[in-house]
């Protein structure tokens, strides 16, 4: 597994009603927040940015980032398509 790499990917939909982002890693999930969140605000936001843009992320862990992620999809109220 690479470095940054998520066990399980997470699903969320986009901005755009209906269109669905896969993201598989802290590296995709940073650009996630910079071109598809709904909100730049919040608790867990912030605290996913510092986890996802900074070497943080790296010391904790990928899944520690992927946790960070979805704190911020929650607080969002971001869809998110849980695998069947």
């Amino acid at each position: 597994m690479a470095i940054g790499r998520w066990n399980e990917p997470v699903t969320f939909e986009t901005q755009r009603l209906g269109q669905y982002r896969t993201i598989a890693s802290a590296e995709e999930a940073a650009r996630a927040l910079l071109t598809d969140w709904p909100a730049d605000s919040g608790h867990a936001f912030m605290k996913a940015q510092k986890r996802l843009y900074s070497r943080a992320g790296e010391t904790q862990g990928p899944e520690a980032a992927r946790k960070a992620f979805l704190a911020a999809e929650e607080e969002a109220g971001v869809f998110v398509r849980t695998a069947t």
